[in-house]
Parts: structure tokens; sequence; C-alpha cells
């Protein structure tokens, strides 16, 4: 298992969380992991980028070209992080806006959970449900679970849901 992932978003987004819980699925797998982030002003809405290297890799930053997967928590970050992904790379964007991704508004979905916070979860189950990521969703479920604070463990798991159903509806 080799695999490149970037996920991209502001400050706030929870492109960190994302990035930890993709790095923790990895562990549990015994695959080796590697993770970079760069959040210099993602306190203030800037833009937040981090790798994940899932496999036998020695470095943690992923070269432009290169990524295999890319999250990006908000459409104008695939125009500012998209260099980093392969030309056939999966892109999963959060926007109602089509494209030549896979697009999901996990934003109103997470406005309609009642947990606006959770729109990072759904599009993290929309790619794990699609097959793009090196986990399944059992898996993925099990982290979420076990490394969620007991507070937002609930609405963490039905927004993780609520992307893999909708990965599921997308692909009859």
């Amino acid at each position: 298992m080799k695999q490149q992932i970037i996920v991209s978003g502001l400050g706030g987004q929870g492109a960190l969380t994302l990035t930890r819980l993709l790095a923790e699925a990895a562990f549990a797998a015994h695959f080796p992991v590697l993770t970079s982030e760069t959040h210099g002003m993602a306190q203030r809405g800037g833009t937040v980028i981090s790798m994940i290297k899932v496999g036998p890799f020695r470095g943690p930053l992923i070269l432009a070209g290169a990524a295999d997967v890319g999250l990006f928590l908000t459409l104008k970050n695939l125009a500012v992080h998209g260099f980093y992904l392969k030309p056939d790379a999966a892109r999963f964007v959060n926007s109602d806006t089509p494209g030549d991704y896979w697009h999901l508004d996990a934003r109103t979905m997470a406005q309609q959970l009642g947990a606006p916070v959770v729109a990072n979860l759904i599009l993290l189950g929309y790619a794990v449900g699609q097959g793009a990521l090196f986990c399944d969703p059992q898996l993925m479920e099990k982290v979420i679970t076990d490394k969620s604070p007991a507070r937002f463990r609930e609405s963490n798991f039905r927004a993780f849901g609520a992307g893999v159903e909708a990965a599921r509806r997308a692909n009859p």
C-alpha cells in the first residue's frame, strides 16, 4: 500500500482533524504513515494544508503532481493546492458546484444534521465510501469512535455515515 493524500481547507474547517483520523486509520491497519501540516494563519481563516503518506515513504512532504487523493474542504482551495495532485488523482470537494472532481455539499448536509462543524467528516465519509482511500468505512468508523471526544462522538459518527451513504447513492 502506497498512497499520498492532501487535505486542504481554511482554519477551523477541520483539516487537521481529518489528518489525525487518516493517520490513526493507517496506524490501525498496520501501514507506515507520515504526516505534515502547514497552518500558519489558520486561526484567522487562512489556508491550511496537510499531507498524509501511507506506506513506505522516506519523508513526509508530497511533491507537486504526486498526490493520489485530495480532500478540499472549500472549492477555492482546489485552485490553491490542486497542483499537488496527479493528473488522474481523485479530487473530493466540499461544494455544490459540479466540476472535474467529486463534489458534495457537505456544509449544507452538516447544517441539516444540526452540527455545522462536521462537514469535514461528511467529505471524509464520501471519499472513503467511494473507495478512494486506503481504508474501508468500518475501519474509519472504529477510529472515529475511538478518537473522538465523548461529547462529539455521536455527531462525528453520524456525519461520517452521511458521507458514506452519499457515496452509495452516487454509485448505485
